[in-house]
């Protein structure tokens, strides 16, 4: 009898063992990972070439106002050191791409989708975990059920409540997914994702060089235009000292005096106010490409003009089809809610999972055992209230809307094409008169000086050819900006600008 008792009670102890020992659940099935509607809401700030017909009557041949538009991320960069030297144009570029937080944040976002998509990988990847317990138990047997037997004049042979006992359980678990299509196609979706951020990021270093472009090209000009302000301002203090010098000789009244004075004081003052333009133009190419602000930039490149290279709307459509970034990104976010889609209709399909434990326990180390699980699951759905429809719903309206970008996103490039192929033919036959003209006015100019100092003319017609001589500069000077303005737009219209800008600004 005692022995027997002693059987019942190594058998009660044993019972909350078994309970901690394998019983390792399959890994749940795989639900939709559900895109956004639209595939531009991961894109922020932008760069914008504008060229707007000047409207009404105007004196100045140029009539196109050329400006670069940033916005966004893309007017801003990460500070970093001085430079040394004369800044280049591609090296302008070069730090540009570096530290403009236009591309810098595009490669944050592509790092986050790198990560998503290891994230959704990792539902189809076995998952290996390792558990050590210590147990320390005390039962009592009543709760459990078990009634230990009475004998009269001697009592219970089994203690109601069980002396303390403990033991261990170390053990590894694995669990995996075999057939789960909608985790497949998740993580289908994850990779077309990264596939589009990584174009996104190759599209914003597009932008980046255009606005970068810009900004030296404003630069340029601006230095041009303080160089032919400081030429006229020469001129019209050496036209002042020549009247004031005629009139104490009785040659030229106090009005030609009056009227050369007012004409060097104006010169004057847009030589001030085209300085400020400098500086602040030194300013925004500072934000863009991470120089101190407090730098004075000297760049390297005068205003020249060179004409574009030779490329027709069909060649240059079929070479932005092959090498723009946001096509191909737009392309890939097609391809992501195609996945997403099906990715939703496999709500419907069965899942089956696997799931294994393997592990000692015992008392001690010394006195355990090896114990293992294996579980198979085939999970089929029956009825999920609608989820399966709804998420359908959702992902074909992210398909539609993205198709829908897709096709404006062709319509768009090719409008930029076509508009930059324009604008180059309407600059180039722009600059090829003012070039005419700064010849014609400066040759008007000097006639005319001539005829002053012969007493023939008054100082009206040389103040008025001297107006001649500063308005043809002027539009020489925005003329070739404008033209290089359009150069580099077409080269972010065709992609991949930085490889081919020495081709159109060299």
């Amino acid at each position: 009898m005692r022995q027997s008792g002693l059987f019942l009670l190594a058998a009660v102890m044993t019972v909350p063992m078994v309970a901690q020992v394998g019983g390792s659940t399959p890994p749940p099935s795989a639900t939709v990972t559900q895109l956004p509607l639209s595939g531009r809401t991961a894109q922020s700030g932008s760069v914008n070439s504008v060229q707007t017909p000047i409207s009404g009557v105007t004196s100045s041949v140029n009539t196109l106002n050329t400006s670069i538009q940033v916005q966004g991320p893309y007017a801003g960069s990460l500070p970093q050191g001085p430079f040394a030297g004369k800044l280049t144009l591609a090296e302008a570029v070069r730090r540009g791409l570096q530290y403009n937080l236009g591309s810098t944040g595009l490669n944050i976002a592509l790092r986050q989708a790198q990560g998503q998509a290891r994230t959704a990988r990792s539902a189809l990847m076995p998952n290996l975990n390792g558990n050590l317990k210590e147990s320390v138990l005390q039962n009592d047997l009543a709760v459990l059920g078990v009634k230990a037997p009475v004998i009269p004049g001697v009592g219970k042979l089994i203690p109601s409540i069980t002396p303390p006992f403990n033991y261990f359980d170390l053990r590894a678990t694995l669990t995996q997914n075999i057939a789960d299509f909608t985790a497949l196609n998740n993580y289908r979706s994850s990779k077309e994702i990264v596939k589009a951020d990584q174009q996104y990021a190759q599209d914003a270093r597009d932008l980046v060089v255009l606005g970068v472009g810009g900004a030296y090209l404003q630069v340029m000009a601006a230095e041009a235009r303080l160089g032919s302000a400081r030429a006229q301002l020469d001129t019209a203090t050496a036209l002042f000292k020549q009247t004031d010098e005629r009139r104490q000789a009785g040659l030229n009244a106090q009005i030609d005096v009056n009227r050369s004075r007012v004409q060097m004081q104006t010169q004057q003052q847009r030589l001030t106010s085209l300085e400020n333009d400098l500086a602040k133009q030194r300013i925004n190419l500072a934000r863009m490409t991470g120089l101190p602000l407090g730098q004075k930039i000297e760049i390297a490149g005068t205003m020249s003009y060179a004409p574009a290279p030779a490329v027709t709307a069909e060649e240059a459509l079929k070479e932005a089809s092959d090498r723009r970034g946001d096509l191909k990104a737009a392309e890939a976010e097609v391809r992501a809610a195609e996945r997403t889609l099906a990715a939703a209709k496999a709500e419907r399909y069965p899942t089956l999972g696997l799931s294994a434990d393997y592990g000692v326990i015992g008392t001690n180390p010394a006195q355990s055992h090896g114990t293992f699980t294996v579980t198979g699951q085939l999970r089929f759905p029956i009825w999920q209230g609608g989820k399966a429809e709804g998420d359908i719903a959702q992902a074909q309206a992210s398909l539609d809307q993205r198709r829908a970008e897709l096709a404006d996103l062709k319509g768009r490039i090719e409008g930029d094409i076509r508009s930059a192929l324009l604008d180059l033919d309407a600059t180039s036959g722009q600059v090829e008169v003012a070039k005419s003209n700064e010849e014609v006015s400066r040759q008007t100019l000097t006639l005319t000086r001539q005829r002053f100092e012969m007493g023939v003319t008054d100082s009206v017609e040389v103040v008025q050819a001297q107006e001649g001589v500063a308005t043809a500069e002027l539009d020489y000077i925005n003329s070739v900006f404008a033209h290089n303005v359009a150069k580099l737009t077409l080269a972010r219209a065709l992609g991949h600008a930085e490889e081919i800008l020495a081709q159109y600004l060299p």
